[in-house]
């Protein structure tokens, strides 16, 4: 028998972007944090069901929390289990961690946003951004630059 083919959700070890989240946002600094996950969450997450698009992180009573995240539940998930897809999950960070990032978001404007999932070492991680919101005018800036570095690359290639 062959083996199984899986769902390559990205590349690599990612297992899913947030694409919106830099578009939306100026990224000041990433955190890499552990994700508490039941076991059909895990299975999901291997098969690349997850989605991170209207997803946030809260910092409620010295814990970090992941919610609006989407795992969708494989179809050989458990009968008894009742997945709950957008459940809130508990973000693994050390103590300081959680302490700086709780005085940056009580500044105006900071916000933190889930910018990846991906495996390291067998263990899925989350990368958090810690996240000052744009305006208009700052995406339609950012997008100008983006077409023009798209422009500049094209322009080289042709003259070589």
């Amino acid at each position: 028998m062959g083996k199984k083919t899986r769902k390559k959700a990205v590349a690599g070890n990612d297992i899913t972007l947030n694409r919106k989240a830099k578009h939306d946002f100026f990224i000041e600094e990433t955190i890499e944090a552990g994700l508490c996950l039941q076991g059909w969450e895990a299975k999901s997450l291997r098969s690349g069901h997850a989605q991170l698009k209207e997803s946030y992180i809260a910092i409620k009573s010295d814990e970090a929390w992941l919610l609006g995240a989407h795992f969708s539940p494989l179809p050989n998930t458990g009968k008894y289990l009742h997945p709950d897809p957008t459940r809130t999950r508990k973000l693994l960070l050390h103590r300081r961690e959680i302490d700086k990032l709780t005085g940056y978001i009580k500044q105006e404007g900071y916000t933190l946003v889930p910018l990846r999932l991906h495996w390291r070492r067998g263990v899925a991680k989350c990368d958090i951004g810690l996240a000052k919101g744009k305006k208009q005018h700052d995406k339609r800036q950012s997008e100008k630059d983006r077409d023009w570095d798209r422009d500049k690359q094209r322009l080289l290639r042709q003259n070589q």
